[in-house]
């Protein structure tokens, strides 16, 4: 079990400086952090939190969970390592093409 915690269903108005007072009192909070939209600025309803050590951790877990914030039903859990993401982006009509009716969506009525 590792230190870092997912916690989802956060108002959008939770702050981290709520979500690192709601977690210390289960154990140290080494941060806190409320993840938000990076063109809005407004708060995804999720963050993470990194306790001191793995028992502090699953306390918060057990303590947490299922709680209320503001009214919204928290998910507290252990946090999945984060998928690495491959470079580039596109792709999204590549190869296939040639001669079929694959790709060619100029030719397709919308109505």
């Amino acid at each position: 079990m590792g230190s870092k915690l997912y916690v989802g269903g956060l108002p959008y108005a939770a702050t981290e400086s709520q979500l690192t007072t709601l977690f210390a009192a289960h154990g140290t909070v080494e941060s806190a952090r409320v993840i938000t939209d990076k063109f809005t600025g407004q708060s995804r309803g999720f963050g993470f939190v990194e306790m001191a050590t793995p028992e502090e951790a699953k306390a918060a877990i057990t303590a947490l969970n299922g709680t209320q914030m503001d009214g919204r039903p928290l998910t507290v859990n252990e946090a999945k390592p984060q998928e690495p993401r491959s470079g580039g982006g596109g792709g999204r009509f590549s190869g296939g093409g040639g001669g079929g009716r694959g790709n060619d969506f100029g030719n397709r009525s919308r109505f």
